[in-house]
């Protein structure tokens, strides 16, 4: 048996001006051919788990792609099709089956279904060759991908930490098909729900009582995955929203049951995906005066590289040192000039910068604007490191030249490629133990549970800075998502 494996991932913000270009593709990882196998077998990821099932059945295994970037602007035409020409020459070389490594919220320059047109494309060379597919809890799920594959799922950690298991769930189902065990059938619906990611954490409502009806569904007998999707609104196109697909074993009925079910539970919730903002001094404030240990962990969220943003805003930072907080390690600011000037002046000197605000937001009517610190440069490294879990457990990331300036009170991570920290190789990889800093600001939303809520001994505190991962609204100019819907329109019926 000849099987296609190949991932191509892109969590697209269209009101983020960061370039994705294949250049931000190959600075992450990514991979051609027989490259794509040597870098991701072994690890926790969908590709990884399709790799161990594919090798266990003796398969022929093609791996054209395994392609991801950080979250940023709309994917380029020529990048989208260095990723999708070469899975399309693949499958046209012959196979017996596919499996697909996807987000499910990729907008490229030419087409607002990213995911939806690889599959198009697909079905076009392959009609008859079944396909699984893997996305993310934020894809924006669409009837084109639905219609053009045999068997979707999506993950029920955010924190994405069951990536390998929901890929070897939707694996095993694909396989068992092909044994003619069963025949898949999928049912799916969305609603005008526009959900913001920061209320979509699946340890707390709303989102924690929909994952647990998904798995209660999938103990049914003749439900083969249900999945309930956030969707990420900072993707502004038709489809955005909350949506719910159900894949049972030749059984319409059953699936459009359960998935009638959810969708009434998450729209009976709607209030609850929006997020309330509170102001940013008040907040530090308070951070300020919190009496524990550490660390307690603030969140820089408008400027999280995890949905898009710039990584260089410094607003939050600025008032984190206004107020006076001391013992405090960031991770990270996005500042390639920075870090060659930390360079040239070497480890132990001291150092005046012009740190972070090199790139404006139109998007928001924002201009960058630099925050001028004086530090020592304490760490210069490479910033290539390996996670070790819970989540991207086994891949090598790669954030480029990197520095630590120590400003006395604060250690700023300083990169010269985007990183979310969502584990804490981000500190340890420089020379920092962040569970003894009193407190960690962490450009992240809800990713960074996966590295450090276990070390987390104060509470988490959400600062409302500027970003365009912003969480109001009022701040974003929609041109495409589909009205009315919920929370840009006030509806009570869906």
């Amino acid at each position: 048996m000849r099987v296609v494996i190949a991932m191509m991932k892109h969590e697209t913000n269209t009101f983020s001006p960061v370039v994705t270009d294949w250049a931000r593709f190959t600075g992450w990882g990514s991979y051609l051919g027989d490259e794509a196998r040597a870098a991701y077998e072994g690890t926790a990821m969908p590709f990884g788990a399709y790799l161990e099932l594919a090798e266990a059945r003796g398969c022929e295994i093609v791996t054209p792609v395994a392609a991801e970037a950080m979250p940023s602007g709309k994917v380029e035409e020529d990048a989208y099709e260095i990723m999708a020409g070469a899975i399309i020459d693949a499958v046209k070389d012959g196979c017996d089956a596919i499996l697909l490594d996807l987000h499910g919220a990729m907008v490229a320059a030419h087409d607002f279904d990213g995911e939806g047109l690889l599959l198009e494309r697909i079905r076009a060379v392959a009609p008859d060759t079944p396909i699984a597919v893997t996305c993310d809890l934020h894809c924006n799920l669409t009837s084109r991908m639905v219609d053009n594959c045999t068997a979707l799922i999506g993950y029920k950690t955010y924190p994405h930490v069951d990536m390998y298991e929901v890929g070897k769930q939707i694996g095993a189902v694909l396989f068992d098909h092909l044994d003619g065990k069963v025949q898949p059938v999928q049912r799916w619906a969305n609603l005008p729900l526009l959900s913001q990611t920061l209320r979509q954490g699946t340890d707390d409502e709303p989102m924690k009582s929909l994952i647990a009806m998904c798995r209660a569904a999938e103990q049914r007998p003749g439900v083969l995955a249900a999945t309930v999707f956030g969707g990420f609104a900072l993707a502004d196109m038709p489809d955005s929203g909350t949506s719910v697909i159900i894949v049972t074993d030749n059984d319409a009925a059953l699936a459009e049951e359960v998935r009638d079910e959810i969708l009434a539970a998450a729209w009976a919730q709607k209030e609850d995906f929006i997020y309330e903002h509170h102001p940013l001094e008040d907040a530090v404030a308070e951070a300020k005066e919190m009496q524990q240990d550490g660390p307690i962990i603030l969140l820089d969220h408008a400027d999280n590289v995890g949905s898009g943003a710039t990584q260089d805003v410094m607003t939050v930072i600025a008032e984190v040192l206004r107020q006076g907080l001391e013992d405090i390690a960031v991770a990270a600011v996005y500042d390639p000039e920075a870090v060659q000037q930390m360079q040239q002046a070497g480890i132990g000197n001291t150092v005046t910068l012009r740190l972070g605000g090199k790139a404006d937001m139109p998007s928001i009517g924002r201009e960058g604007a630099p925050l001028e610190v004086t530090g020592k440069v304490k760490t210069l490294t490479d910033g290539e490191w390996i996670c070790r879990g819970p989540m991207y457990t086994g891949v090598t990331v790669r954030m480029g030249p990197t520095a630590v300036l120590d400003t006395g009170n604060m250690q700023i991570v300083i990169v010269s490629q985007h990183h979310e920290p969502w584990d804490t190789g981000v500190f340890t990889s420089v020379g920092i133990q962040p569970e003894h800093k009193k407190y960690l600001l962490l450009k992240s939303r809800i990713h960074y549970r996966a590295g450090f809520a276990p070390i987390g001994k104060g509470p988490h505190i959400t600062l409302d800075g500027v970003g365009v991962t912003t969480s109001d609204n009022t701040l974003l100019d929609y041109q495409h998502v589909r009205r009315p819907i919920y929370p840009l329109d006030l509806i009570n019926e869906r």
